[in-house]
């Protein structure tokens, strides 16, 4: 879990991010969810090289991590001023978002079809492969 700088006042708060900074990689790509139902689960897939950190700036949602090694977390996005961290390689199912939830995505690379493992059984594969490299 990261936790951003806030600055705040009676007219509001601002919250303040910097790539290398608080970011821990530099960001080719930005992206938010917006508009899903309780019950709809997104993400479902993992990258072999980007890194994501998810925020959810407004409303609240819930985030399931799972290394393909047997170790799952379940993180409780709640507050536009703290984040997730998401290495590459790790399983991700996005879940459990409120109404107003808004889920901004920040990415370590560009958009490439290529890097994304979209099945559960290859993910665990993969990674079993990889240990034995």
């Amino acid at each position: 879990m990261l936790e951003f700088k806030q600055h705040g006042d009676d007219r509001g708060h601002l919250v303040v991010m910097e790539e290398m900074e608080d970011i821990p990689f530099e960001i080719k790509r930005i992206f938010y969810i917006y508009g899903s139902d309780p019950d709809v689960v997104r993400g479902q897939h993992a990258n072999k090289k980007s890194e994501f950190v998810l925020i959810n700036v407004a409303g609240t949602s819930k985030v399931r991590v799972d290394d393909g090694k047997g170790n799952e977390a379940i993180f409780s996005l709640n507050r536009p001023h703290t984040g997730i961290y998401l290495p590459s390689l790790v399983w991700k199912d996005m879940y459990d978002f409120s109404k107003d939830s808004v889920l901004l995505c920040l990415a370590s690379e560009h958009y490439d079809a290529k890097e994304y493992i979209r099945s559960y059984d290859e993910f665990i594969a993969y990674m079993k492969k990889d240990e034995r490299e």
